[in-house]
């Protein structure tokens, strides 16, 4: 692979290995062979009388027809997956090709079906001896813990006939809204003067100003995106009062307590893990503000505003362009494991990762795996630390992929809340590395790029959750219209940043820019960000207090997540998530990381007033 050396030539992703493009034979075939295994599926289930029904006991006949249905049902999967990946690789990265468009529409149509089989598939794991079957039967032991979760989904089940409905009727409801929202987002096009000319720009490009060393730039653009979100709030509003509405519907008919009660529950943790963290986090919030002060004291301002969030401080002294940025990431992964630095290594050969920003491409950066082991990673990337850290912490979602790869489709069921483990673990290791070879001015900003990280993961996640909680609650009630979302918003912003950022400059219209909240099914996708945050930070603690042994249970953690909730999987470290302690302990290195800031900010300051 050719590595850029400019910002100007980075990489797309090669997916030609998979199959030569979506109009050929070859996905052709596999596409119209996924089809019929749906199809022989369906008659698989309908001879094993796969469906709700009278409690079914542990016998040699349920045993036999429970392999081959599990066994069948993750092979259909396991192709579904590569072929969603696959689409989905040209919908992220080109929301103007309309033949990608095309194949993701009827891929979802298509497969609707095996949507409905797995609704029959929970409720008949809701009607089995699970217990029993355990006992009986290797296979369903080595699914232990998923049968057991989806059983207790299967209390939750509404009738099949209404499962069926839900799962066609999304198509044009939530999942419907949330295309809209993407396809809206991804072509918005932000006129913003810029070197003195007035130019049309990507709102992603617009948005990656906020990160520009001009203040004046950065306000610029900060009025522009307002601007821009604005003109499109009308069918953005419409699209997350679909998708919260219909979120609502169907978990009160499944006789859910709450869209939080589901959330907690698909992440594998219950209310009183999610309330200590909470409770910790709001302890954070005045060691949050202290880090935005001494940063608006580096800009030479009274108090940050919105568009200073993202600001550049110090000076960095090393290259970050792609050669010099993925080199330095090689070298810094080996340190810890060379199993890990090889597996960076043949991501970057075999071009799973697309870097480059330009129209039609998704904001922000995923990573995705597509097939058994192997991921892509999306990001827009800067040259700049940013840009490193965010590519190690996308590598870290694809190294996990990586450990997955010997386990089924029902055991890689990795919620949220863990999948940040190996992200942020890597992450981590880039930053220590950096802040280590680092002078003062470079120290300066990889520490503050560290902590503007860490206050969006704690202070803006918390700002999102309660928007969040608070948008299902009202919507039980009615629509929300503009006006309202936007209140919502900048009254959560205000509880959380407080007096660390300018009041009247906060983002009334950061619900149109997340993508989170318009995925259906995915409700509350920001506190497990938190979690992986302080959960990693905490497993990397407990790396460098003893390398060996933990290194001999990591991967081992990495391939077990879909295999155990998060306070069994903690306990194997000594962790215990249920308690205020842990997570405050996790805090305290970010403490100690904003004493250090404000330390080298005062000098930094003392020393330019006497240059």
């Amino acid at each position: 692979m050719e590595q850029a050396t400019t910002t100007d030539q980075l990489p797309r992703w090669d997916v030609s290995d998979i199959f030569p493009g979506l109009e050929s034979s070859e996905f052709d075939r596999a596409f119209h062979d996924l089809i019929e295994d749906i199809a022989a599926l369906e008659e698989l289930f309908d001879r094993h009388s796969v469906a709700a029904g009278e409690a079914i006991p542990a016998d040699q006949r349920a045993i036999t027809a429970f392999e081959e249905v599990v066994r069948r049902f993750d092979e259909v999967w396991e192709r579904l997956l590569t072929i969603s990946a696959y689409v989905r690789t040209f919908v992220a990265t080109d929301s103007y090709d309309d033949v990608a468009h095309a194949r993701a529409s009827e891929l979802q149509m298509r497969s609707i079906p095996l949507a409905r089989l797995s609704n029959r598939f929970t409720a008949w794991i809701g009607s089995l001896d699970v217990e029993g079957l355990l006992q009986r039967s290797l296979a369903a032991r080595d699914l232990a813990f998923p049968l057991r979760k989806t059983k207790q989904d299967a209390d939750h089940l509404m009738s099949p006939p209404e499962e069926d409905l839900a799962a066609e009727m999304t198509l044009s409801g939530g999942s419907a809204w949330s295309k809209l929202h993407s396809r809206v987002t991804s072509q918005l096009i932000v006129p913003i003067e810029r070197n003195g000319e007035r130019q049309e720009l990507p709102m992603s490009v617009v948005r990656n100003l906020a990160h520009d060393p001009d203040r004046e730039v950065r306000r610029r653009a900060y009025e522009a995106e307002i601007g821009a979100w604005k003109r499109a709030a009308v069918p953005l509003s419409a699209a997350l009062n679909g998708v919260k509405g219909e979120t609502n519907t169907l978990e009160r008919h499944r006789k859910w307590e709450s869209a939080l009660d589901v959330a907690l529950f698909h992440n594998n943790i219950d209310r009183a893990t999610l309330d200590a963290m909470l409770a910790a986090a709001r302890e954070s919030f005045p060691d949050f503000r202290r880090y935005l002060r001494a940063k608006a004291q580096l800009i030479g301002i009274p108090t940050l505003a919105w568009y200073d969030l993202f600001a550049p401080v110090g000076e960095s002294t090393s290259a970050w362009d792609w050669t010099s940025g993925t080199e330095f990431l090689l070298e810094q992964f080996g340190t810890y494991s060379e199993r890990l630095q090889r597996f960076a290594s043949k991501a970057l050969e075999r071009r799973w990762i697309d870097a480059e920003p330009r129209a039609g491409k998704v904001q922000g950066a995923f990573c995705m795996a597509i097939g058994r082991g192997d991921s892509r990673v999306l990001t827009n990337y800067l040259a700049s630390y940013d840009g490193i850290s965010t590519l190690a912490h996308e590598l870290g979602h694809a190294y996990h992929n990586f450990n997955l790869r010997e386990r089924s489709f029902l055991q890689r069921g990795t919620p949220m809340t863990l999948a940040e483990t190996a992200s942020i673990f890597c992450e981590t290791i880039i930053e220590n590395a950096a802040l280590r070879r680092a002078d003062r001015p470079e120290q300066i900003a990889i520490l503050e790029s560290s902590l503007q990280g860490r206050c969006q993961v704690v202070v803006d996640i918390f700002s999102r959750f309660i928007f969040e909680n608070t948008i299902f609650d009202a919507r039980l009630r009615r629509e929300l219209s503009v006006d309202e979302l936007c209140e919502h918003m900048v009254a959560a912003q205000r509880e959380t940043y407080g007096d660390g950022l300018d009041q009247s400059t906060l983002h009334p219209y950061m619900w149109a820019a997340k993508t989170h909240y318009y995925r259906p099914g995915l409700a509350f996708y920001n506190f497990p960000y938190m979690f992986g945050l302080l959960f990693g930070l905490g497993l990397y603690t407990r790396y460098e207090q003893d390398p060996q042994s933990f290194r001999d249970g990591y991967d081992e953690l990495l391939s077990s997540t879909g295999l155990a909730d998060a306070a069994t999987l903690a306990g194997r470290f000594g962790f215990d998530i249920r308690s205020p302690e842990f997570w405050r302990s996790s805090f305290d290195i970010i403490r100690r990381q904003v004493a250090e800031f404000e330390q080298l900010a005062a000098a930094w300051t003392v020393t330019e007033v006497r240059s």
